[in-house]
């Protein structure tokens, strides 16, 4: 890579990320359905979308090629946000959920492999055995404790991970010819698209929490995603995705299982932290992998 500046991009998402994951269950806890928090985050994703779009004076591409990318990328990253707040979340906790989608690379590496002919080394196959190998262990459930909802969590959380897998790929496959502007407002565009999904699915004859810890928690925690991907758009423009993808997912979970421990205080079962410490080992050893062969 010429440029470092994507290091820079991907170091933002990665805090950004990491805090967002550790914080997104509070407001849900205080009472504000997760079904609300997507329509939230749906619409933070403005404040960075005008912001990007004033740098290049507003000139977005409207051909039929970055439409069909700009709507690949955004369904893709909006409907797995929605699948996350709306059974995800709500089925399981996010110090297991978030370290098995942090594994998206594990797809975004093999089809950037065979499309886009990025490379890596051995260190990076490894990664990808181990994450392979971290993922059946999260679904541990220790005798007496079942994660409510089953193992239904794992499932929705599987979609995530596929979900954002492919869209990193995408995302990189259209920095090649549109501008990372132009492919973050789509990603806006197709979030608001999906309002009306989450507002069909909430339950508005519960109780639902309008003060501080409602909408207004759930913004402020909900601009941490949206600069996140903001950001990691432009990584996609400076980096590999071979490299961006596994790095920018390496150390984010680190901060969610961190904080997530320390704010609910609860302490996984070995096996289940036996798969978080593959998880992580496998995403750093992706994140670490010799750059080798051509971006083309």
């Amino acid at each position: 890579m010429k440029s470092r500046i994507w290091l820079l991009y991907a170091f933002v998402t990665t805090v950004f990320w990491g805090v967002w994951g550790a914080l997104i269950e509070m407001p849900e806890k205080a009472g504000f359905p997760a079904t609300l928090g997507y329509i939230v985050w749906a619409f933070t994703m403005i404040i960075p979308a005008a912001i990007a779009l004033k740098l290049i004076n507003w000139k977005i591409e409207f051909d039929i090629k970055s439409i069909g990318y700009g709507a690949i990328i955004g369904f893709l990253g909006a409907g797995g946000q929605l699948i996350l707040f709306t059974n995800a979340l709500t089925r399981g906790p996010a110090y297991l959920i978030f370290p098995i989608i942090s594994l998206s690379p594990v797809i975004t590496i093999f089809i950037s492999y065979i499309v886009l002919k990025e490379r890596t080394n051995k260190r990076g196959w490894l990664g990808i055995f181990l994450a392979l190998f971290a993922i059946p262990l999260f679904s541990y459930q220790e005798p007496g404790e079942p994660v409510s909802g089953g193992l239904l969590w794992l499932i929705f959380a599987l979609l995530v991970f596929f979900a954002w897998g492919l869209q990193a790929f995408f995302m990189k496959r259209a920095n090649q010819t549109m501008k990372a502007e132009s492919i973050f407002f789509y990603m806006a565009v197709t979030g608001i698209i999906l309002v009306p999904i989450a507002l069909f699915m909430t339950d508005f004859s519960q109780n639902i929490n309008y003060g501080f810890k409602g909408p207004y928690l759930a913004a402020m925690i909900q601009i941490l995603n949206s600069i996140g991907a903001l950001c990691i758009v432009y990584a996609f423009r400076y980096g590999k995705a071979i490299i961006v993808s596994p790095l920018t997912n390496a150390v984010a979970p680190i901060l969610t299982v961190v904080l997530s421990l320390i704010l609910y205080q609860r302490i996984p079962h070995i096996i289940i932290i036996c798969g978080i410490v593959l998880a992580i080992i496998a995403a750093f050893l992706m994140a670490l992998a010799d750059e080798t062969g051509s971006d083309s």
